[in-house]
């Protein structure tokens, strides 16, 4: 168990780097502030007496090692994580630390999954990437769904947000997915991720209330079609989520996300639904809650502060639900969620 308390935070004065760093301090553990602009960076330190500061960019190996130097953890915050989470990830392999990220790109979290599985079961670091509000959230709830089966026919994931104002980092994020798909979409089928040509179809899905029923993307693959494979057997993996929604993120003119209350979230709301069936049963989890990029930090933190504290169960690269405790996990979030679980 590490004793340190020391978590290095890899874009600490982004969007969510910001509710990251508020998620370390309200937990008394102690961030360590890291970017790449220098001058952000000792203007968001200044707003944080006692926090050490010190300036790094991705490119830079030397400059990251002092960055995790004495740090107990990292959580890479700066996007875009294809150009991002690999040098992260090598620098916290050297330092022998525990490494998480909060990326919702899909092809980013293949990536990382694909070229440190071997590096990190060597060096017998727990390693968790997209521990976020795509590909962490939905992943836990489908563990927590399916419970003791290791097999499932197929999985829905349905999103429903209120609106979706992007960040300047889902904007850049999104150019680079875009350039690298060169024109089709992810789609999880047939055991595997495949991609596909033209638009994607629009359907129906009847959510919870009190959202109802609602029209949605069809085939909108997020990071969780990544991470649930990853332990659970799964032919085909069905993504959607309300048109409004897409259309919103998608729109070059969208505002910034807004802050409306004393810990800076957004006015958003948001519903998961996962579905898991196998063998003619179905098993169903929800969470709700507000702001999906506030409640990342809650998630990626809570993972960390498992790892330090020996409750994470891979000594490697793992996708969060078989790093953890779905259950326990999503309970010990009842501050940041509501979750209704089978």
């Amino acid at each position: 168990m590490n004793t340190s308390r020391t978590v290095t935070v890899f874009g600490a004065y982004g969007h969510t780097g910001r509710f990251v760093v508020a998620e370390l301090l309200d937990r008394g553990l102690t961030p360590l502030l890291v970017g790449r602009d220098a001058g952000r960076l000792a203007a968001f330190a200044a707003r944080h007496p006692g926090c050490e500061a010190r300036p790094a960019s991705a490119d830079d190996p030397a400059a990251l090692d002092r960055a995790l130097s004495g740090a107990a953890a990292v959580i890479n915050c700066a996007g875009p994580f294809a150009m991002t989470a690999a040098p992260v990830l090598e620098a916290a392999l050297r330092a022998g630390i525990p490494y998480v990220d909060v990326t919702g790109e899909v092809e980013a979290a293949a990536d990382t999954f694909a070229a440190f599985a071997d590096r990190a079961a060597a060096a017998r670091c727990p390693v968790v990437p997209a521990m976020a509000f795509f590909g962490g959230l939905g992943d836990l709830l489908v563990t927590a769904a399916a419970g003791d089966w290791a097999a499932a026919d197929e999985v829905c994931l349905a999103y429903a947000l209120s609106d979706w104002r992007p960040t300047s980092g889902t904007r850049a994020s999104s150019r680079v997915s875009r350039q690298r798909r060169d024109g089709r979409r992810p789609v999880h089928t047939d055991g595997g991720l495949r991609y596909r040509t033209g638009e994607a179809p629009t359907g129906r899905w009847s959510f919870p209330p009190p959202v109802g029923e609602q029209t949605v993307l069809m085939e909108c693959t997020t990071a969780d079609s990544i991470t649930v494979p990853r332990h659970l057997k799964v032919p085909a993996i069905h993504s959607c989520m309300t048109v409004d929604a897409i259309r919103e993120v998608l729109d070059p003119e969208a505002p910034l996300p807004r802050a409306v209350d004393d810990r800076g979230r957004s006015a958003q709301t948001f519903l998961v639904e996962a579905v898991v069936r196998a063998g003619g049963r179905e098993r169903r989890a929800v969470a709700r809650g507000q702001d999906i990029y506030a409640v990342s930090a809650p998630l990626a933190v809570e993972a960390v502060q498992r790892m330090l504290d020996g409750r994470s169960r891979v000594a490697g690269i793992a996708a969060p639900g078989e790093m953890f405790d779905a259950a326990g996990f999503l309970g010990s979030l009842s501050g940041h969620l509501s979750v209704e679980l089978p």
